[in-house]
């Protein structure tokens, strides 16, 4: 960047590559397991992922359906024929010194998914997403990859399906990157081939430029970005990652720019633990990769798929249909359909039941209660019907909303017992009419400075009787209930 460039403001142009591992049963060119989560390093490996001379590669058609599938969901292009490539290059996590990859006829073509940034929307462009084999993982013994004693290498992830998604320079800060990716994530989620809980099943590596900010006024050309040095910084792990990491790479190069020195076009890893990013090595260029084509795999043929493939309802659309549907507000629109998981349990339970007070169940009360333990829907999974059982308790008035809540709610999730075992061994099923009558007659003959206070006109006074009523019957007679009768009787 010029020396003129540096007295001028400056902004951020961020394109993202996103590694996402497909959740396959096999490997994307052989027949070993991918579920390897507990497994000694370098026990799920065989010749074809370990490249060994002779050994031959099938495609996955699980792999190549769920590509399609993203596709569809990011309204890309998906070409008649696609192939595959050699990527070379020479790295201790890739056994066979290149990568299976695409090249210059990707899966998916010109895409974009739609982000919403505080009360701004936007389309971001993806470039590509193209289907390769994931390298094998390092670790870095005694340090970070800059100050480790020595480094192992685990071949087990090698080969494990990934879909590269590469966006167009459309980011201008560290936050719309992470609204980016949180959205992505949802989309992955709905479409059922992706899972956030596998060790590195998402991995970023962000491109960022500087630029003078009077550039910024249309579309970025390329003149723009190629005077600008291009920074990669790899190997981020999480939404969070991402936003620091470019919140870091910001201020680096403006800083840099801002003191007359030259921005390196480099690749740079992000050190998490450190909250820095430290020089790897200087950037490749397309050409140091040698592409060329993949003798052993024929040409792919999957236009027609587009038509056959079916996808579910997407995050957007089905937030839309609630907020019709059910006349939800936006607010609980979104919470319910943060994953697919939490939308399907909420369309359970609103057939059956009020869909507001099954909004109130699921996006407030349990939501509440999973997050507080760091848990998720998905850790319920095979219990569903016993916390449907508990709101129907609640719309059928055989316990209060309040100890549902409070006591039976909780109980469920910390102990695993059923609704019905923790109503009867708290005795929280509602008192009767007759006798929550009777409290109302006695906390009303006993507190006759609570009744003076009430008909003097403190409103606050029927609150204290109210809470007295609710101690006499232990918690069991609905609040609202208590309250008419008390101004029945107090009125009259």
């Amino acid at each position: 960047m010029s020396t003129q460039a540096a007295t001028e403001d400056l902004a951020a142009v961020i394109g993202l590559e996103v590694h996402v591992q497909l959740e396959t049963d096999t490997k994307i060119f052989c027949g070993c397991s991918t579920d390897a989560a507990d497994a000694e390093p370098n026990t799920h490996t065989c010749p074809t992922c370990l490249g060994l001379p002779g050994a031959l590669p099938v495609l996955n058609e699980g792999a190549v359906e769920a590509a399609v599938r993203l596709g569809k969901a990011l309204h890309a292009d998906i070409p008649e024929r696609t192939t595959f490539h050699r990527k070379n290059y020479f790295y201790p996590d890739l056994p066979k010194g290149f990568q299976l990859t695409q090249y210059d006829a990707p899966i998916c073509q010109a895409g974009e998914l739609e982000v919403r940034v505080e009360d701004r929307r936007r389309d971001i462009g993806i470039t590509r997403a193209h289907l390769e084999e994931d390298p094998g993982s390092l670790q870095h013994v005694g340090g970070s990859i800059d100050t480790a004693d020595y480094t192992k290498v685990d071949y087990n992830r090698a080969g494990t399906p990934l879909v590269e998604i590469v966006t167009e320079p459309d980011f201008r800060s560290p936050d719309e990157t992470r609204a980016f990716l949180a959205k992505l994530e949802e989309v992955l989620e709905y479409l059922g081939i992706y899972d956030a809980e596998r060790d590195g099943s998402l991995r970023v590596d962000a491109n960022i430029s500087m630029v003078p900010a009077s550039e910024l006024a249309g579309e970025v050309d390329d003149a723009t970005l190629e005077e600008a040095n291009r920074t990669e910084v790899k190997n981020i792990s999480s939404h969070k990652g991402a936003q620091q990491a470019l919140a870091y790479e910001v201020t680096r190069q403006r800083n840099a720019i801002q003191r007359g020195r030259e921005v390196e076009q480099e690749t740079r890893h992000w050190d998490e633990s450190r909250g820095i990013t430290v020089s790897m090595r200087s950037k490749e260029a397309e050409k140091d990769y040698r592409y060329f084509e993949e003798a052993d795999l024929p040409p792919l043929e999957v236009a027609d798929w587009k038509q056959k493939l079916e996808i579910p309802e997407l995050p957007d659309a089905r937030r839309e249909r609630f907020r019709e549907e059910y006349g939800l507000s936006a607010e609980a629109a979104s919470k319910l359909t943060s994953t697919k998981e939490v939308a399907d349990f909420f369309e359970e339970i609103a057939r059956e039941y009020d869909p507001d007070l099954a909004a109130t169940w699921v996006a407030d009360n349990l939501l509440g209660e999973l997050n507080y333990r760091d848990m998720a829907v998905t850790d319920l999974e095979g219990r569903f019907d016993e916390f449907t059982h508990l709101v129907e308790l609640v719309a059928e008035d055989e316990i209060t909303e309040k100890n549902a809540r409070e006591v039976v709610l909780r109980e469920m999730l910390d102990d695993g017992a059923s609704p019905d075992a923790i109503v009867e061994a708290e005795d929280l099923g509602k008192t009767g009419a007759g006798e929550v009558q009777a409290a109302v007659e006695e906390a009303i003959d006993e507190n006759p400075d609570a009744v003076a206070d009430y008909e003097a006109g403190d409103e606050g006074a029927i609150n204290f009787l109210v809470g007295q009523v609710m101690q006499k019957t232990g918690g069991s007679a609905d609040p609202g209930q208590v309250n008419g009768l008390l101004r029945e009787e107090l009125d009259g």
